[in-house]
């Protein structure tokens, strides 16, 4: 989806006066970001989706801080997707699938031993279990997308 069409989706839960109202907006620009714009003259009309803004400042700065923030405000946290390249063509189900399971392990082990001592978590043990959990998404991302690119079918199914 493009980043208008997110804007648009959005702003239909709200209403566009709205948005533009909590926003000290005028509508008019609201409605200009819902809009696509042209791929040869993407600054013409000075009106660039506030989307499109973050993506380029993300792509400029080559720091995913601003989507760990943007997630954080959402109520949720930013796990990237593997890339392609660091995912092998062909490779073991039950390894990765035991690998999954193994990092799952991991997270249980941490919350035991951040509770075993004295009932409670605290902030480091909590900071300890989020990096666990933090593996443990990222293994199952990466499960995800080799199944996907389908790294587990049949030789003859294979990239089908």
């Amino acid at each position: 989806m493009r980043s208008h069409e997110v804007l648009r989706e959005a702003t239909e839960n709200v209403g566009v006066k709205s948005l533009a109202a909590e926003l000290r907006l005028s509508p008019a620009l609201i409605y200009k970001w819902c809009q696509q714009s042209s791929p040869d003259d993407r600054d013409g009309s000075g009106a660039r989706n506030p989307l499109d803004r973050l993506a380029d400042i993300i792509r400029v700065t080559g720091g995913k801080q601003v989507v760990h923030w943007l997630c954080h405000e959402a109520g949720g946290y930013f796990v990237p997707n593997p890339a392609v390249n660091d995912i092998p063509p062909r490779i073991e189900m039950l390894g990765e699938t035991q690998k999954l399971v193994n990092e799952f392990g991991q997270l249980l082990l941490t919350v035991t031993r951040s509770i075993e001592d004295d009932g409670f978590i605290e902030g480091s043990e909590a900071d300890h279990i989020r990096q666990s959990w933090e593996r443990l998404k990222a293994s199952a991302e990466s499960f995800t997308v080799a199944c996907e690119l389908g790294n587990y079918a049949p030789e003859e199914d294979a990239g089908s």
